[in-house]
C-alpha cells in the first residue's frame, strides 16, 4: 500500500507585533502583561502561575479580513459571517508580479473558474511588509476585476498587498463591489508563494465580533497529502 503524505498547513499571515504599523495613519497595536507571572503566584499555593496578556488595537492590524459591514452599515458584521464562506474554501491562485504592474484587471481571471472559491492574487508585495515602501504605489484589483469576481461568484478574495483598492485614488470601487456582493476581503497576506495554483483548502476565521466590520485573521492553506 502507497505511503500517503500527511496534510500540510501553510500560514498565510504577518506577525502581530507591539506598536507595528499596518495602515498608514492606524496606531500601532500595544501588547502588554495584564497579570504577570510573578503576581499571579501568590494566588495558588503548588507553585502554579500564569500570564494573562492585553492588546489594545485597531482592528484593522495584521492580516485581517473585511466583512460587508466595513463597507455598508447593514451589511453582514463578523459575527454574522457564516463559517462556510470562511473556512475550508477550495482555493486558487492567481499570480501577478508588481514587478509586471500594479493593477490585476479582469482578463487575468479569464477562462479561470472562480465560483464558490477563495481566490488569492498573489503579487509578492509582501516582501515590502513594514517598510517605506509597502504603503506607496502597491498592486491592487481593478473595478472591471471585482465586478467579474462578484459576477461568477467568488467566495473570498485576499491580497498580499497594502489594500485590494488603489489607494492613490479618493475611492474604494473593490471595496464597494466585493463586500456589496457578500465575499469577503482577506488584505496584507503573505507567503502566498508557497502555495501551488490549486488544489487546496483555504481559511481565514476572525473572532466572532458583533458590530465589527474588520479584525485580524491567522489565514492559512492546507495542502492535502
Amino acid at each position: 500500500m502507497a505511503h500517503r503524505e500527511e496534510p500540510r498547513i501553510i500560514d498565510l499571515s504577518h506577525v502581530i507585533e507591539d506598536g507595528m504599523i499596518t495602515y498608514q495613519g492606524l496606531p500601532g497595536p500595544h501588547i502588554c502583561d495584564f497579570w504577570t507571572r510573578e503576581g499571579s503566584a501568590a494566588n495558588y499555593d503548588d507553585g502554579s502561575s500564569f500570564h494573562i496578556g492585553r492588546i489594545d488595537m485597531v482592528a484593522n492590524t495584521g492580516t485581517y479580513l473585511d466583512a460587508p459591514f466595513h463597507r455598508y452599515a447593514a451589511g453582514a458584521d463578523l459575527a454574522q459571517l457564516d463559517l462556510t464562506s470562511l473556512a475550508n474554501l477550495p482555493g486558487i491562485v492567481i499570480r501577478r508580479p508588481w514587478q509586471g504592474g500594479i493593477a490585476t484587471d479582469a482578463d487575468a481571471f479569464d477562462g479561470i473558474d472562480v465560483s464558490g472559491k477563495a481566490v488569492l492574487v498573489a503579487t509578492g508585495w509582501d516582501q515590502h511588509w513594514r517598510t517605506d515602501r509597502y504603503a506607496k504605489d502597491h498592486p491592487f484589483l481593478t473595478q472591471a476585476a471585482a465586478e467579474l469576481l462578484a459576477a461568477k461568484g467568488a467566495a473570498l478574495v485576499g491580497i498580499d498587498s497594502y489594500n485590494i483598492d488603489d489607494n492613490r485614488v479618493r475611492a474604494r470601487p473593490v471595496h464597494t463591489i466585493l463586500l456589496g456582493a457578500g465575499i469577503p476581503i482577506c488584505e496584507h497576506m503573505t507567503n502566498l508563494d508557497a502555495l501551488p495554483d490549486s488544489g487546496f483548502r483555504f481559511a481565514a476565521v476572525p473572532p466572532k465580533i458583533k458590530g465589527m466590520g474588520t479584525f485580524a485573521v491567522r489565514a492559512y492553506a492546507v495542502i492535502a497529502g
